[in-house]
């Protein structure tokens, strides 16, 4: 992952963005940014604002207030140069059903201009990164609707665009399609991509996020560092510890360390389990030496976070929206 400075360009950047729609205001003073080569989830109820900020981000609707950039380029005084950094996929989108795969991708590929020989290279590309090489001539029609997503995907990827504007790419997948997307996106993470991804499933976005938005009723309840949402008052200094194996008297050996407030065992607890708060004073590097000279078999040490449904829950407006 690149390294970010002060003078880093964000990938996005959303200042004071406002839009209405016939007296209804979607968005109001919206600011935010993504920076570049990282993973952004963009997340809200439903009406909250999403799928109208994305477009106004991908130039297909124009703002009413405020600015937005991609990559240093105004989507209102530049949108031929910001589509071409930008690979967007909707919710909803249409496909050629009686084309093949290859026949599909080769349309787009076509379309941005890309020559005969370039498009075949581009295309095995493509099809190779999603896992599709496989179906390259088969119909659409028969394909899956997590192998369709997987064509869409490949669809935005033809031109090589920097940032990648997904909207609920998992929607309608089933679990194992869903893991399968995912890992997908990590590795175009990997290789250099910047990816904004809106998305219900909150879940899997706690784990495959750099950072985060949170809208509810067109404004930002929080922007920043996926840690930092989680981050929760009640959790500070709080510690998961897990063992491979249970080991007697462990719990009055953890008590006995520099800096242990108190030692819990979990409800239903194994003996492999605890739940240690430790004193503001003392770090989890500096425990976890103490733990490396216990000898004892760990499996994990971690911080207590909470969980990214709960963030939500606070920041967002319950009730009919």
């Amino acid at each position: 992952m690149a390294v970010i400075t002060r003078d880093t360009v964000p990938a996005i950047s959303v200042t004071n963005l406002s839009h209405a729609f016939r007296g209804h205001q979607a968005l109001h003073q919206v600011t935010f940014c993504v920076m570049p080569q990282t993973l952004h989830g963009f997340v809200g109820p439903n009406g909250a604002g999403k799928t109208t900020t994305l477009k106004v981000i991908c130039t297909l609707l124009r703002q009413n207030r405020g600015e937005v950039e991609v990559l240093g380029r105004n989507v209102r005084s530049d949108p031929e140069g910001v589509r071409r950094r930008i690979g967007y996929m909707p919710d909803h989108f249409s496909m050629y059903r009686q084309m093949t795969v290859f026949e599909y991708l080769d349309f787009f590929a076509a379309a941005y201009g890309l020559l005969a020989a370039e498009r075949d290279r581009v295309i095995g590309d493509v099809l190779t990164l999603t896992d599709m090489a496989g179906r390259r001539d088969d119909l659409i029609s028969g394909l899956s609707r997590g192998m369709q997503q997987r064509v869409g995907l490949a669809r935005v990827l033809v031109h090589d665009p920097e940032i990648l504007l997904l909207d609920e790419p998992a929607s309608g997948l089933d679990p194992g399609a869903r893991i399968e997307l995912m890992e997908i996106l990590r590795e175009l993470r990997r290789i250099g991509k910047t990816i904004f991804i809106s998305s219900h499933i909150l879940s899997e976005l706690a784990e495959l996020c750099d950072s985060v938005t949170v809208i509810d009723r067109g404004q930002i309840r929080f922007s920043g560092p996926m840690d930092v949402l989680l981050e929760s008052p009640d959790s500070a200094g709080v510690w998961n510890l897990k063992l491979s194996v249970v080991i007697a008297g462990v719990r009055e050996r953890l008590q006995g360390c520099e800096g242990v407030v108190s030692v819990v065992d979990p409800e239903f607890a194994t003996g492999r389990d605890f739940v240690l708060r430790l004193k503001d004073s003392i770090s989890g590097n500096d425990f976890l030496r103490q733990l490396v000279n216990l000898d004892l078999p760990l499996v994990s040490f971690s911080q207590q976070r909470r969980h990214l449904n709960d963030a939500f829950m606070e920041l967002t407006t319950r009730g009919v929206r």
